[in-house]
């Protein structure tokens, strides 16, 4: 009875806590389960709501209605007018809504600053509510118990209009059956743009309501975000109800277990969400997906041979070869019987096209013909050698300053190749590739600090802690396709997030680490304290890992990496381990992410958690969208674009670096959606795929691949 009676105040504010999660989560299941948005600006539509009603609270009962009632219409405009933004991404999945509704939150978060400031908002509430009542022999806010009321009253009533209501119905047959729903004569794109708007009113409500509780002020957003995604994946997305008990049980962990055990508290809601996700994804697949693997009698020796013959059968560069079956999204399943009659008339017919044999060669074109300057090999390693020489010159150019940006964007560059590899060419798209590279980063940081100093050394011990972290990791990511692929890996980097904060005797907590010897570019050397030698060094490393990684997704392991994700049914119905392709890609990637973070340590000479949270992350997705989500060149491309917007454009409207990161958000998914490579209309000069083929999204890895007829979709 102590132990309970010493505990109580904290679970009934668990409970009010948790309600104010399901008033928020409630919203973002509407918007994500049935008008499909994955909507990360939800917690800026929250902010909207708290700002609001704080700044027109004034301690009377027509003060807080009208905060209420301002504070919600303004998120259920906010909420339409993303119906709207959101309109022309209907069928390029859930990843380019991610990134623009993050983009979203940027802007959105800037202005919210810029107009009521940047500290945290005193909200006033009515004297009958700024009292404590008595409560099992405590005194307990009377504001939190109406509060909990109120929350029940309005899970009550939702459920009752979803299940009881015409209007409920109707949102039900949008999500389920919008053909059928038109054929009523109810427009979906009106129940669309009504679910969004209501799930922003609900928001917006609950920041009003919430303040009291959860102030506004900077990060509030985010921390409402993060445990909204949490409430919505642990209580799924079809039952209040459940949402509701979801909730109530976060917030008892964000209180209660913080009271109880405070050492495992952080790790265990988003511990709880990745489970969650794991387990939805491993029962929720046919059994034929992800079934025990047998042994393939050595597929690779197999698709060596196979792509070797039709080599033997088909001129260098000429269009048809298994590249453009990959650029087309048709790529077939080795072993199989081969390519299409189409494939192979493409393959032998002499054409006068670019990258296709002179008339009259046949089959029997000689090898020189493809190096010739002007020719298809020179043609992909244009690009790379053109970047090269850029970055080579950088130094005598640039002054200190900007050099050391860009040594910060070739570590970013990095971390953006890895999102690359998984997105791109596993089809596995990630929002959690900072728990590797954070690996990598802190590796390096305290193997300075203990006097490992050769910078080689450094790299290797580096990536091969980031590949063991990955292949921890991996079988909990590889079995899930689509969105929950994107919040497995978010809970993962959150839960490392949380060890970077907690273990301070290794990561320095939210101090983080500064002070460690400076990096040796070799043994015996002196330590590189100079921007341009740092720079260089990072230079030099980031050369080789991306040589490598071309090498390797050039190879018949990247091909079949490739197959992976454009017919994966059809590897296999061949034999081929999939799940162990995908597992090597993991590790590999998180290796290279692990080689990104030893860079930024050396660059920088300092380590925050900021430098590997989920910002970084974000910007990190947003560099591939930008290049091309198969473009390795277009990878470094948008890092380098992202870092100079945050560190240098920036510099000149000091405080509004989220802003401009927000438009260049924006403006990439909608300017850009097949990249900058996409603007080529051909190749990637760097891995001689088409850059910007799209991501597969949600769909199981036993579906056919998408795009039968062979076409890249816009």
């Amino acid at each position: 009875m102590d132990l309970l009676d010493a505990h109580l105040i904290p679970a009934v504010d668990g409970v009010a806590f948790g309600l104010l999660l399901f008033v928020v989560a409630a919203g973002l299941s509407l918007a994500f389960g049935t008008a499909g948005v994955l909507n990360l600006s939800h917690g800026t539509l929250y902010a909207i709501g708290a700002y609001t009603g704080a700044e027109l609270s004034d301690g009377t009962w027509g003060g807080l209605a009208l905060g209420l009632a301002a504070g919600t219409a303004a998120a259920c405009v906010a909420g339409a007018g993303l119906s709207a933004a959101t309109a022309p991404l209907a069928r390029r999945g859930h990843l380019a809504q991610a990134l623009l509704t993050f983009g979203l939150a940027l802007i959105g978060g800037d202005l919210l600053i810029q107009l009521f400031g940047a500290d945290e908002l005193p909200v006033r509430v009515p004297e009958a509510l700024d009292s404590s009542v008595m409560l099992l022999g405590h005194r307990y806010p009377a504001y939190r118990l109406c509060f909990i009321v109120m929350a029940v009253l309005l899970a009550a009533f939702g459920t009752w209009v979803l299940t009881r209501t015409r209007m409920g119905a109707a949102v039900r047959a949008a999500a389920d059956d919008p053909q059928m729903l038109a054929a009523t004569g109810r427009n979906p794109r009106a129940v669309h743009t009504g679910v969004l708007a209501a799930a922003g009113a609900l928001a917006g409500a609950a920041g009003v309501l919430g303040a009291p509780i959860i102030g506004p002020g900077p990060g509030t957003s985010e921390n409402v975000l993060m445990l909204s995604l949490v409430v919505v994946v642990l209580g799924g997305l079809r039952s209040l109800w459940a949402t509701f008990f979801a909730a109530v049980a976060v917030g008892e962990v964000q209180t209660l277990g913080v009271s109880l055990v405070p050492d495992l508290a952080p790790y265990l809601l988003f511990a709880a969400m990745a489970a969650v996700l794991v387990l939805r994804s491993r029962f929720a697949e046919p059994a034929t997906a992800h079934g025990p693997e047998g042994p393939a009698p050595d597929p690779v020796a197999r698709l060596r041979g196979h792509l070797a013959g039709r080599l033997r059968r088909r001129p260098r560069g000429t269009p048809g070869t298994a590249e453009a079956a990959e650029a087309s999204g048709t790529a077939e399943a080795p072993g199989t019987a081969g390519a299409s009659g189409a494939d192979r008339a493409a393959g032998t017919a002499g054409t006068d096209r670019a990258g296709a044999a002179p008339r009259g060669y046949g089959n029997r074109v000689p090898k020189w013909i493809g190096r010739l300057p002007g020719g298809p090999a020179w043609r992909q390693a244009a690009p790379l050698l053109v970047l090269l020489v850029v970055l080579i010159s950088l130094p005598a150019l640039l002054d200190a300053y900007s050099i050391s940006l860009a040594g910060s964007a070739l570590a970013l560059g990095l971390l953006a190749v890895s999102v690359t590899i998984l997105t791109g060419y596993a089809g596995l798209p990630t929002l959690g590739q900072t728990a590797p590279f954070a690996v990598g980063a802190y590796a390096t940081a305290n193997l300075a600090d203990a006097g490992w100093t050769v910078g080689p050394v450094q790299i290797v011990l580096s990536a091969l802690a980031a590949a063991v972290f990955s292949a921890v990791v991996g079988p909990a990511v590889i079995r899930a396709r689509g969105t929950t692929v994107l919040m497995i890996t978010l809970a993962i980097g959150e839960l490392t997030g949380a060890v970077v904060n907690q273990l301070k005797s290794v990561t320095g907590g939210a101090d983080g680490l500064v002070g460690f010897p400076a990096t040796r570019a070799l043994w015996g050397g002196e330590g590189m304290l100079e921007e341009s030698e740092l720079y260089n060094y990072a230079l030099v490393v980031a050369v080789v890992a991306v040589s490598v990684t071309l090498l390797v997704l050039r190879s018949p392991a990247g091909k079949l990496l490739t197959g992976t994700r454009g017919a994966e049914a059809r590897m296999r119905a061949s034999g081929h381990p999939v799940g162990r392709y995908l597992l090597v890609a993991h590790i590999c990637a998180g290796a290279l992410a692990g080689v990104g973070g030893s860079l930024m340590v050396t660059v920088q000479q300092y380590l925050s958690p900021a430098d590997v949270g989920f910002e970084i992350a974000a910007f990190a997705l947003l560099a591939v969208v930008i290049g091309g989500t198969t473009s390795v060149i277009g990878a470094l491309l948008g890092a380098g674009l992202i870092v100079a917007t945050r560190d240098w454009v920036a510099g000149s409207w000091p405080g509004h670096g989220p802003l401009l990161l927000g438009v260049l958000f924006v403006a990439t998914v909608y300017v850009l959606p097949r990249g900058l490579a996409g603007l080529r209309g051909g190749n990637d000069g760097g891995n001689g795929r088409s850059s910007g083929a799209p991501v597969p999204e949600d769909r199981p890895p036993s579906a056919p691949a998408p795009n039968p007829a062979g076409k890249v979709s816009p």
